[in-house]
């Protein structure tokens, strides 16, 4: 299949160019193309967008001083690749969307797939509004899906602990958090299933609740590094459940895939 990525130069957009290219798909990167402009999407079967304009390291506030372009960018030029994709003939589109969809509901709720968007964040807005007007745009012939990716990590440049490794490993207070996390690599494969189903709607997409105290024990057991832990976060979270992908035959690679990735990782941040 021939499949075109958007935002295919950032470390998500590298992990799904990847995964698509080693599952045999003919990848097209659209070098060159920015949010807003014609895409060239001439034969190409699917498109998988995950390009998004935000100030640097920020997604959520991620629109600085300029909520309008934010919007303009992110959601309105969305919405018209997804148009200009159906009208050049493309049958699937995926739209990398974000758990930030459900941020207005309180810490520690569930969220089962089909949970409805509750977004309190601009960021989560946009990624939500999105997703409905490419839902609204599904025909025969032009399957859309969205898949609301909690935070991904992976070795690559700036990956996404590249500050906070630096900062336990010089000693520098680190702040107590918990979240969730899925690795890169089954952020591709669920987009590789949706594709190869050609499934449709919402998908979650998540794996680990970690612990920011338990990621550095990892950090130290590798580096030695004498410097004291900082203690297990007290705060709920809210983790999604991925019925959808699961039921496909997804299995993200949990504690075992994030032991074998913190090595490259290490190593990546900064290069």
């Amino acid at each position: 299949m021939r499949v075109a990525v958007t935002g295919a130069s950032g470390l998500v957009g590298r992990f799904l160019t990847r995964g698509l290219a080693v599952a045999g798909h003919r990848v097209e990167t659209l070098q060159g193309w920015r949010l807003g402009q014609p895409p060239p999407l001439d034969g190409c079967e699917a498109l998988i967008h995950a390009a998004f304009a935000h100030v640097p390291g920020r997604y959520r506030g991620g629109e600085g001083d300029d909520p309008k372009g934010f919007v303009a960018l992110n959601r309105d030029a969305s919405l018209r690749l997804f148009e200009q994709a159906r009208a050049a003939g493309v049958a699937q589109a995926v739209f990398l969307s974000s758990r930030a969809v459900y941020d207005a509901l309180p810490a520690g709720t569930p969220l089962p797939d089909g949970t409805a968007p509750a977004p309190h964040s601009l960021y989560g807005r946009i990624k939500a509004e999105t997703e409905a007007g490419l839902a609204a745009l599904a025909r025969p012939g032009f399957a859309t899906a969205s898949i609301r990716a909690t935070g991904i990590y992976g070795p690559g440049a700036g990956h996404k602990w590249t500050g906070l490794f630096a900062d336990y490993l010089a000693g520098n207070p680190v702040t107590p958090r918990i979240g969730t996390e899925l690795h890169g690599d089954d952020l591709a494969a669920a987009a590789l299933l949706i594709l190869d189903r050609g499934a449709t709607g919402a998908f979650n997409a998540s794996d680990l609740t970690l612990d920011r105290h338990d990621l550095l024990a990892e950090l130290r057991r590798l580096t030695d590094c004498p410097h004291p832990l900082p203690p297990r976060a007290d705060t709920p979270v809210s983790a999604m459940s991925c019925e959808r992908l699961t039921a496909m035959g997804w299995r993200p690679g949990g504690w075992p895939l994030l032991r074998k990735t913190l090595p490259a990782m290490l190593t990546s941040g900064g290069s």
